[in-house]
């Protein structure tokens, strides 16, 4: 395995990073939602750390912090990114394709492109997680839009699931 071909030419470096401190509020919070796919509670909180525009599309880093008994999405697999989980905070129940398992701080699930998962918070208290797509989509529109799952057509969330990478079984 080799390192990948340099995309930066520069002899001194630049000025360039970004820095997001914890205290900085959501990005999107949710509005309380169920339907067929995703379930979402209300309170859902998204922190788009790193977005495929930010990222120039190598990857989105989310922070997403679940309520009590939030719910999820169903199991499901994307065609065109891999996912990762990382559980920062309380317990989420996770699943690998083929088993559920309750992952707690510091426990993490890598999903590579096609891998059946799924993911939701049952517990009675909140918890909170980092996502990771890699190569970069703009998730943020997943993320805001499955809130307006419910009064679509059929045909239109089957549109908005494929437009999103996510088929779910």
């Amino acid at each position: 395995m080799s390192y990948p071909d340099p995309r930066y030419f520069g002899d001194g470096g630049e000025i360039s990073a970004t820095f997001r401190p914890a205290s900085t509020e959501p990005d999107y919070v949710s509005k309380p939602v169920v339907s067929s796919g995703p379930t979402v509670a209300q309170g859902t909180a998204y922190h788009y750390l790193s977005t495929t525009d930010s990222t120039g599309g190598e990857y989105g880093l989310y922070r997403v912090d679940m309520g009590p008994e939030a719910g999820g999405p169903s199991t499901h697999f994307h065609k065109a990114m891999s996912e990762s989980f990382f559980i920062l905070s309380g317990t989420m129940r996770l699943f690998d394709g083929e088993r559920w398992v309750d992952a707690t701080e510091g426990d993490y699930l890598y999903v590579p492109v096609g891998g059946l998962h799924a993911f939701r918070n049952e517990s009675g208290e909140p918890a909170s997680m980092l996502m990771l797509f890699a190569p970069g989509a703009p998730r943020e529109g997943y993320f805001e839009g499955i809130t307006e799952l419910a009064g679509m057509s059929e045909e239109e969330r089957a549109e908005f699931f494929v437009r999103h990478d996510s088929f779910f079984v």
